[in-house]
């Protein structure tokens, strides 16, 4: 029989009986996991794991589009050809094969490093991890935009750093008001910016204020952090100039195989100068020694193979047409005072509303019509932000689907403004 353990409790089990008491685990831990909380996304997905809901608000990719078979092969080949190693610890910076393709990848995109540049981690929340592990004392300042990712809030908030942060549009992070703040005299540790499909904006950085953005960092000395996930999943328009390719002294580049692959093999990498990839090693053999062996060298077995590169174009032109499912949907079915981003690749739309509207409070009426979403507010760091606005993801569901929750949201928005 199963029991759960309550404070200040007699139990019995096995003829056993055994006095269980409330020791006060809060007052024993440090100081700063005061400000650490849980992920408010991580909780909405318990909520709404019941089969009738449909829901928009994890960052999911679609499952019906995992490589499963190609999983498979690539699983029996590595165990059957080289699972002695596969099975055994590995070096801190990760399988050498696969930094190697992925150095040759970033290429394509300006992105020139050695394989020495990549440190290879578990998932990108692992390297948002490191790098506060590294640069944040107490109150140092993150300045980023608003809103901004949730999971980097999450990840810096346990070092317990501050926040500046600057209003986005639909060209990206307003450059002129970072400008302000440095002049200001804001002196932040690091510049936290998510150029491509922005999450949960869904925009994209301009060229213009990319370039805009590295004559600032190197006036100011700045250290540049460029979480890019979503690079790879553009749906129109041109490829952008990386960060990293214009300032490749100071930028810590992210992306990760989680968009592009599979987010349970939970696979990423950081690329930087030679430096601080030593001592982002130093970082994560404190946490975890090494990403799993045979996680990448079953990732390395599909890239070689040419799969990666197939997936990706499959899941573009599927992504696509999600998207545009989800946008014709909220032309058909909300009313016209709610306005939205239209984002030329990534996840995830960013809709804003009237004031009557706020999307905490709302949120309990669209689960009650089954459907779900992401509250604006908690993307934003540390203050009173984005009550007004919501996050949700296209590419998890289907059209049909994403129709049918887009419409059942709509009946409730045009109720309460009415």
């Amino acid at each position: 029989m199963e029991m759960c353990i309550r404070e200040n409790m007699t139990i019995e089990k096995e003829g056993i009986i055994m006095q269980v008491e409330n020791i006060g685990w809060d007052s024993r831990l440090a100081e700063r996991t005061a400000g650490m909380r849980s992920s408010v996304i991580r909780e909405l997905l318990k909520l709404t794991m019941e089969p009738d809901i449909i829901s928009f608000a994890g960052g999911l990719p679609a499952p019906d589009f995992f490589p499963i078979r190609e999983f498979n092969e690539a699983c029996q080949h590595v165990l059957q050809t080289q699972g002695e190693v596969a099975l055994q610890y590995s070096p801190t910076e990760g399988f050498q094969p696969l930094r190697i393709f992925l150095a040759e990848m970033m290429s394509k995109y300006g992105i020139h490093v050695e394989p020495e540049n990549i440190l290879m981690t578990n998932g990108s929340q692992q390297a948002l991890d490191l790098i506060g592990k590294l640069f944040i004392d107490r109150d140092d300042c993150v300045l980023c935009s608003r809103p901004t990712y949730l999971g980097a809030l999450q990840a810096w908030n346990a070092y317990e750093a501050s926040y500046c942060s600057v209003p986005l549009d639909d060209d990206g992070m307003h450059i002129d008001q970072l400008e302000k703040e440095l002049e200001a005299g804001t002196k932040p540790v690091f510049v936290y910016v998510l150029p491509n499909f922005h999450n949960p904006a869904g925009t994209t950085l301009s060229e213009e204020r990319r370039q805009r953005l590295v004559e600032l960092a190197r006036k100011y000395d700045l250290v540049l952090v460029e979480d890019d996930p979503y690079g790879e999943l553009r749906y129109e328009g041109e490829y952008l100039t990386p960060i990293f390719r214009l300032a490749p002294e100071r930028t810590i580049y992210l992306s990760t195989f989680s968009k592009t692959l599979a987010p349970g093999i939970r696979l990423a990498w950081i690329t930087a100068p030679k430096p601080l990839i030593a001592r982002l090693v130093q970082a994560k053999q404190g946490a975890d020694l090494h990403t799993g062996t045979f996680v990448q060298m079953v990732t390395n077995d599909i890239c070689q193979r040419g799969i990666l590169r197939q997936h990706v174009k499959r899941l573009r032109v599927g992504y696509h047409t999600r998207r545009d499912a989800m946008l014709d949907a909220i032309a058909e079915h909300w009313p016209e005072e709610v306005k939205y981003t239209r984002p030329a690749g990534g996840l995830f739309l960013w809709p804003r509303f009237p004031e009557k509207i706020d999307t905490r409070d709302f949120l309990e009426i669209a689960v009650a019509q089954k459907v779900a979403y992401v509250p604006g507010f908690a993307f934003y760091p540390g203050e009173d932000g984005g009550r007004h606005a919501m996050r949700l993801n296209f590419s998890h569901s289907n059209e049909e689907t994403i129709n049918e929750g887009i419409h059942r949201m709509g009946v409730a928005l045009k109720h309460a403004l009415s």
